[in-house]
C-alpha cells in the first residue's frame, strides 16, 4: 500500500499494478517437524508432538489470509482502490508434499479461498483433477490454527523466530539465484561480443 501511494502521488496510474504475497507453505512443516522431533528426543509427549506434526504451515496460512482481509478491507486501501488499486492477493508457494506421511493435497484442500494463487507442481495438479474436493476451506477451523502457534510456544518452537529465519533463508536463496543469473548473462554477452569482433575481422 505504501508503494501504491507513493506511486499515486508521483501521478502514475494504479490499474496496471499486480503483485502477489509469497508464502513457502510446506518449508515450514519442514522446519517446525525438525524440530517437534528434536522436542521428542528430548523427553515430549510423543502425543502432543505427533498432533503438532504437519500441522504449522496451513495454521500459518490461515492466519496470513486474515491478515490479507483485515489490511485490504481498510479505509487506507479503500482510499487506493478508487484510483483502481487491485488487491495484493497471497500466492501460496512450495505446496508439493515433501513429507511422504501427508496427504499429496495436504497444502491444497486446506488452502482453498478467494484471491489467492497456488503454484502446485506438477504431481500436485494431477492429484487435484484426481481426487480434490474443491469447497472453501481457508476460513474453516480458526481456532485450530491459532491453537497450532499456542501450542508449539508450549514446546518452544516460536513462530516468529521460524519465519524470520524461512524468510533470510529465501532470500538469500534468491539473492544467489539472481547472481548466478546476471553472470550467465554477462558471461554470454562477452561470448556473443566477441564472436561478432571475429567475423567482422
Amino acid at each position: 500500500m505504501a508503494g501504491l501511494e507513493r506511486r499515486l502521488q508521483a501521478g502514475h496510474e494504479l490499474e496496471q499494478v499486480a503483485s502477489v504475497a509469497s508464502v513457502f507453505v510446506s518449508r515450514i512443516d519442514t522446519m517446525v517437524d525438525a524440530r517437534l522431533e528434536e522436542c521428542r528426543k528430548r523427553g515430549s509427549n510423543a502425543v502432543d508432538i505427533g498432533r503438532l506434526q504437519g500441522k504449522a504451515a496451513v495454521a500459518n496460512s490461515k492466519m496470513v489470509y486474515q491478515a490479507f482481509k483485515e489490511m485490504f478491507s481498510s479505509p487506507r486501501f479503500a482510499s487506493l482502490q478508487k484510483y483502481g488499486a487491485a488487491l495484493q492477493r497471497p500466492l501460496w508457494g512450495s505446496t508439493g508434499t515433501k513429507n511422504p506421511a501427508y496427504s499429496d493435497l495436504h497444502y491444497v484442500e486446506p488452502l482453498i479461498g478467494p484471491f489467492t494463487v497456488n503454484t502446485v507442481p506438477p504431481a500436485t495438479y494431477d492429484a487435484i483433477l484426481d481426487h480434490c474436493s474443491p469447497v472453501l476451506t481457508l476460513e474453516a477451523e480458526l481456532e485450530s490454527a491459532a491453537l497450532v502457534f499456542s501450542s508449539l510456544e508450549d514446546q518452544g518452537i516460536h513462530m516468529s523466530e521460524v519465519l524470520e529465519r524461512l524468510e533470510a533463508d529465501g532470500v538469500a536463496a534468491f539473492e544467489k539465484s539472481f547472481d548466478g543469473l546476471q553472470k550467465n548473462l554477462a558471461e554470454k554477452i562477452k561470448a556473443m561480443s566477441g564472436s561478432g569482433q571475429k567475423a567482422r575481422t
